[in-house]
């Protein structure tokens, strides 16, 4: 995957097919303390994942992604699975999904994706906010706490990316909306493209993409849910998995746990987001 290939005009026509793939890749990777096909939480299993991933691709398919705006693809994506599964699965992945989906289907020809990403984000405004923030508080997510501003059970009074910008510095999905994919564009791709072009087979790629950017950033899951000196120091212990100090299978060890509080889960979401920008630029992750 080279950087033409990351700013080619997508292929609307296999919208349903990429996201569904973006997702089912992230969750069959055996990224360490998500769910995988070896491991499963309490409340949600892998077979739960394939099931939501396989009800998202409608929701999102073309053309019926191109007459929703980003807040109305965001309540039809939780919506989606919360029909098939009764864990909050996707919900991560619906947010970071969303404004690529509108971008795919709304790009000029061989506008760069990103570009389009971008003008999305700038045409959001409160009625997305208040779809988003329904669907947020119904879906219940982990580490949920009262925000100072924009609490999603709140009336939205912002457009979707202000509110989300207010959220920026303890949550990466709304850091994303704020600096137009920074994450996935200038980090995730670059982390992708190297591991394939190194010919690293698909899934341990996708792993190798999953611990450079935990190593790089402490995951905003843990963050809320076990506070900042844990998320940093399973940060920290990604970057010993990465420089060979530590064992991939320790690490992972290492994180699971009954409560699940160490689940990098924001990291597997941005994974997710990365991989559906390299489907949707042509790239083939087999």
């Amino acid at each position: 995957m080279d950087a033409t290939l990351a700013h080619s005009t997508p292929n609307r026509d296999l919208l349903e097919y990429h996201v569904q793939l973006a997702c089912l890749l992230e969750v069959s990777a055996p990224k360490p303390g998500n769910v995988t096909p070896a491991h499963g939480f309490s409340d949600t299993t892998y077979p739960d994942m394939v099931r939501s991933a396989l009800a998202l691709g409608p929701a999102f398919a073309f053309p019926r992604a191109r007459e929703r705006r980003v807040g109305e693809l965001i309540a039809d994506g939780v919506r989606a699975t919360a029909r098939v599964v009764d864990a909050n699965t996707h919900l991560g992945i619906v947010l970071l999904f969303a404004p690529l989906v509108r971008a795919a289907v709304s790009s000029r020809e061989g506008e760069p994706l990103r570009a389009a990403v971008e003008r999305e984000l700038a045409r959001l405004d409160v009625d997305d906010a208040a779809a988003a923030f329904a669907a947020i508080a119904g879906a219940r997510p982990g580490g949920l706490g009262e925000a100072p501003e924009h609490d999603v059970r709140a009336p939205a009074r912002v457009p979707l990316r202000e509110a989300m910008a207010a959220a920026a510095d303890r949550d990466s999905i709304a850091s994303e909306y704020a600096t137009g994919y920074e994450i996935v564009f200038d980090a995730g791709v670059p982390l992708l493209s190297d591991s394939l072009r190194d010919g690293i087979p698909t899934l341990d790629a996708i792993v190798s993409l999953h611990l450079g950017l935990l190593a790089a950033r402490p995951d905003t899951l843990i963050a809320r849910k076990a506070g900042a000196a844990a998320a940093r120091a399973v940060s920290a212990a990604a970057r010993e998995v990465r420089d060979g100090s530590r064992s991939l299978a320790d690490f992972d060890a290492s994180l699971r746990g009954p409560d699940n509080r160490l689940n990098p889960g924001t990291t597997a979401d941005l994974v997710a987001a990365t991989l559906l920008v390299a489907l949707l630029s042509g790239v083939r992750l087999p």
